[in-house]
Parts: structure tokens; sequence; C-alpha cells
């Protein structure tokens, strides 16, 4: 399995768009900065289709070390939790979706297009 950096995701949208890489970067980091934002102040971001990033407060519990066996405490910790949304999984689980674009009905599929008319 690959995986995508930051660069390559800005090296593709840029060449999708047309856009120049630069503010295609600065686009992308100032998304990443407003997500990181939001979830500092506790709200929950909501994509429709896409899913739900929001926080979730783990309790403290007690850990073994593999090493050693000793019991070690583990604090209370905050961690951001994504649930995927109901389009999301459907791509991932069935292959190329369905529509356009990421939940837009109005954007045609490929598949449906009709012939051109002579």
């Amino acid at each position: 399995m690959a995986t995508m950096t930051k660069k390559e995701l800005i090296d593709r949208m840029a060449n999708a768009t047309g856009l120049k890489r630069v503010f295609v970067r600065d686009l992308i980091q100032r998304f990443l900065d407003e997500m990181v934002a939001e979830l500092t102040k506790g709200n929950r971001l909501e994509f429709r289709d896409f899913g739900v990033f929001e926080l979730r407060t783990r309790k403290p519990r007690m850990a073994r070390n593999p090493r050693t066996s000793e019991s070690v405490p583990v604090p209370v910790r905050t961690v951001v939790k994504f649930k995927a949304g109901r389009f999301l999984k459907e791509v991932v689980q069935n292959g190329p979706a369905p529509r356009g674009r990421l939940g837009d009905p109005a954007a045609p599929s490929a598949a449906k297009a009709s012939p051109p008319q002579a």
C-alpha cells in the first residue's frame, strides 16, 4: 500500500486545477490549520458523506511494559477520532465512485453519460 504525502497531494491538486503550486500549498495548509484550530477548541468537524472528526477522552488505565512486565499508569488523554461517512465507506468497499465528486449527486457519472448525438 502506497503513502501519499502532502507534497504529492499539492502537486496532484495543482496539476488537476491548473492553479499555481504555491497557491494550492497555502490553501491546503490553511485548511489543515483551520481543522486543527477547531479541534483544539473542542469543536466537531463534519464533512457530509466524507466523515466526522471529533475529540474523545480516553479514561486512565494501567498498562504493562512488555519488556519488564511492570505495570505502568497511563493518564487521561484526549484523542482525535475519525468516523467515515456513508459515501466514503461505499467507495472504499465497492471501488470507484458511482458519482462524479464526493457527495455531489448532480455531478454526472462517466458510466451514465449518453453518447453524443450525430
